[in-house]
C-alpha cells in the first residue's frame, strides 16, 4: 500500500523517522515536508495544503497534529483517493481552544512576532516535547521558524469542508494519554462523529506518539494498513 505520513507543525518530515523504518518493508511509504517545513520554503503566493497533499494521491494518509488536520481535509477534498485514514493526535478546524492552548499560543505568537525565533523555539519544546526527544525536534522546529519568517505569509486556501460523517474509508484515531486536553478531546470527536472510526488511546504518549512511543504507534499502523480489498 501507498503510505503518506503528514508531520505535525512542531518539526518536519524527519518527526517519522522511526514509523518509515518500520513501515517500508511492508508498504511504498512517503514522508513529504509540507510547504514552510524542512526542505519546502514557504510559497510566496497563496497555496494549498490541501493540492500539495493530492498530488502524492491516491495513497493512504497518516498524519499527526497539524498534518493530520491536512490529511483530514485531504480525504473529505478526495475521498475517493484516499484508502484508508490515520489520525494521530488530530488539529481539528475551527476548534474552540481552551484558555491553556490559546495562552500558549498567544505567548509563542508574541515570540515569533518580535523576531526571537529562539525564545519561540524554546516555548515550543517546554509545552509540546518531552525533554528527552527537545535536542532532536528543536533544530527542525528552528528550521520552520526560519522558513516561516522568510517573508510575508501568503494566503492558505482550504477547499470547503465537508461532513465528518461523508467519510466512508477505514479511519484510525489515536491519541497519546498525555496529550493536551484539547486533543484528547479533539479525537473523542472525530472518533464519534466519523461512522466505524476506531480510537486508540497510546498510555505514556504526549502529542507526538510517533516519537514518545513509537513501537506502539507502529504496531497500530501495521495492523491499519492491512488491506484485505483491491484498490489504492
Amino acid at each position: 500500500m501507498k503510505v503518506v505520513l503528514l508531520h505535525s507543525a512542531l518539526g518536519d518530515s524527519r518527526l517519522w523517522r522511526r514509523q518509515v523504518a518500520a513501515l517500508r518493508p511492508a508498504h511504498e511509504v512517503i514522508a513529504p515536508d509540507l510547504p514552510g517545513w524542512g526542505t519546502e520554503p514557504l510559497p510566496t503566493e497563496p497555496f494549498s495544503f490541501v493540492d500539495s497533499v493530492a498530488t502524492h494521491l491516491p495513497a493512504a494518509l497518516v498524519g499527526n497534529s497539524f498534518g493530520g488536520a491536512v490529511a483530514l481535509r485531504t480525504a473529505l477534498a478526495h475521498p475517493d483517493r484516499v484508502s484508508r485514514l490515520a489520525l494521530v493526535g488530530s488539529g481539528f478546524p475551527a476548534w474552540d481552544w481552551t484558555e491553556e492552548m490559546r495562552d500558549h499560543f498567544a505567548r509563542e505568537e508574541a515570540a515569533f512576532d518580535t523576531g526571537d525565533l529562539e525564545a519561540a523555539t524554546e516555548i515550543t519544546m517546554e509545552f509540546w516535547v518531552a525533554p528527552e526527544h527537545r535536542d532532536e525536534v528543536r533544530p527542525q522546529q528552528r528550521r520552520a521558524l526560519e522558513l516561516q519568517t522568510a517573508h510575508e505569509e501568503p494566503e492558505v486556501i482550504w477547499p470547503e469542508m465537508a461532513p465528518l460523517g461523508s467519510l466512508t474509508m477505514p479511519v484510525l484515531v489515536v491519541v497519546g494519554d498525555q496529550d493536551k486536553g484539547d486533543f484528547k478531546a479533539i479525537a473523542h470527536h472525530l472518533a464519534d462523529e466519523i461512522d466505524g472510526a476506531e480510537l486508540a488511546v497510546v498510555p505514556g504518549a504526549g502529542h507526538l506518539v510517533g516519537i514518545d512511543r513509537p513501537d506502539e504507534l507502529n504496531a497500530l499502523l501495521l495492523d491499519f494498513l492491512v488491506s484485505d480489498t483491491d484498490g489504492v
